[in-house]
């Protein structure tokens, strides 16, 4: 008699009392609650500005994802996947859908609309606009695998918006059976995208269990407390927070790889978004860099300039 043996997401399937292992994004509420958190995090924050700024991009964002029907993967892309462990949608793959670069452009014209805009941003803008096909792909390439020197700060944030859109709708539109079991830990199942920070939630199935969230696509994947999410190790794990500050919000550092990401913790904030309050939480980084410890990845939303020689 011939037998076959499960593989692990139908065994998990088959448990009641598995913790779930991913959350896909919720294409109707994803970035319009992310939205509403970074205008509520922008009031008397030091950086409120740019804060309102990327709420604006958002809102563009979730108007954007709503028209976008990107080009899912083949059946026999997701197979080869799920056979060698890898991302079923991979953000370095040399296939990326064209329709970003449109995104883009919507998203900016959202933007500029929105509102009066400052003489800088409007450069940004127009800088931006002017980009050929191949430059904003080049820089797509360098802002996905995070080549620091080849970053332009100023334009990333808008052409990694335009970037989250599509992956956000591919992300959104899978089956959540046909996302493989990743064997790099710290990166993300779907699009292999380091996460921008992780979060402890409440309610239902997700009671009490941590996620990290992809910086990319949002889909949410679950990660054993006291744990790096950067080396996966379970050593030197330490939270660090801002005397006075919110208790929902600290720093998980960790000793071994000196780097840190931050988590936030819904029982103490039930409203906490992990990309958001990240980015409006400046002052915490402020405080790890001085302790000596390193972001393990950057926010999508505002990055770091880094010369050549460093």
């Amino acid at each position: 008699m011939t037998q076959r043996i499960l593989d692990p997401g139908e065994i998990q399937a088959l448990d009641p009392s598995a913790i779930p292992r991913i959350r896909l994004p919720e294409r109707t509420t994803h970035f319009a609650e992310r939205a509403a958190r970074l205008r509520k995090l922008a009031d008397h924050n030091p950086i409120g500005g740019y804060v309102r700024l990327m709420a604006a991009l958002v809102d563009a964002q979730h108007n954007a994802l709503e028209h976008l029907s990107a080009q899912m993967p083949a059946r026999d892309a997701i197979e080869n996947a799920q056979r060698h462990s890898m991302p079923i949608v991979p953000a370095l793959s040399s296939e990326r859908d064209p329709q970003w670069r449109d995104v883009l452009r919507r998203l900016i014209d959202r933007v500029e609309a929105a509102g009066p805009i400052t003489p800088a941003l409007a450069k940004v803008l127009d800088t931006v606009r002017a980009m050929s096909d191949a430059e904003l792909d080049t820089q797509a390439d360098a802002l996905l695998a995070q080549r620091y020197t080849e970053i332009a700060p100023a334009t990333a944030p808008f052409i990694m918006a335009a970037l989250q859109v599509v992956w956000t709708d591919l992300a959104s539109r899978l089956d959540i059976t046909d996302v493989p079991y990743v064997d790099a830990p710290g990166v993300c199942p779907v699009c292999g995208v380091p996460p921008v920070a992780s979060i402890v939630r409440i309610g239902g199935a997700f009671q009490g269990y941590r996620y990290t969230q992809c910086s990319l696509c949002g889909t949410e994947a679950h990660v054993v407390r006291v744990k790096c999410t950067n080396c996966d190790s379970t050593k030197g794990i330490a939270y660090h927070g801002i005397e006075g500050g919110s208790a929902a919000l600290k720093a998980e550092s960790c000793d071994e790889c000196h780097t840190y990401r931050k988590i936030g913790y819904q029982e103490k904030d039930f409203e906490f978004e992990p990309l958001a309050d990240d980015l409006a939480s400046l002052t915490l980084d402020l405080l790890m860099s001085d302790a000596g410890y390193q972001r393990a990845s950057p926010n999508p939303l505002l990055w770091p300039e880094v010369s050549a020689d460093q």
